[in-house]
């Protein structure tokens, strides 16, 4: 699949997988920031992209990050819809309690993942059919 993308800054880093194969792409902070225990902060990527119509991105943490650094996402997944056309921004957390973390231009900050959907047509029914788990 193509996925169309327009750098915003010349010194941003174009997503990549480390593994032919990876479900997720690498997103790479633009500019720096510090986190304290406890505190967020939106960084930028520098790159603005096209999700094809039907697809979905997903901003997901890096497991690494949340494992050495407690470094994660505020509204994991994010949501990137088809039609939005501005820069990927990374809404990250430090959920450490004594350590501040400090993100690096250039820094593998989180993933993305296209994912398949479709659009539900609601209906309005009065009862469900019975399953084996019910409630």
């Amino acid at each position: 699949m193509e996925l169309r993308f327009i750098k915003l800054r010349d010194d941003a880093i174009v997503p990549t997988q480390a593994h032919p194969g990876d479900a997720g792409s690498d997103l790479y902070a633009c500019e720096a920031a510090t986190l304290a225990p406890g505190a967020r902060a939106k960084v930028p990527t520098g790159i603005a992209i096209a999700v094809p119509e039907g697809y979905a991105g997903l901003v997901l943490p890096r497991s690494g990050l949340a494992h050495k650094h407690g470094i994660t996402l505020t509204n994991t997944p994010g949501l990137i819809d088809s039609g939005y056309r501005g820069e990927l921004q990374v809404l990250l957390l430090n959920t450490d309690r004594e350590h501040a973390y400090v993100v690096k231009p250039g820094d593998r900050i989180a993933q993305l993942m296209l994912v398949q959907h479709g659009a539900p047509i609601w209906t309005e029914v009065r009862d469900f059919e019975q399953t084996t788990r019910g409630h």
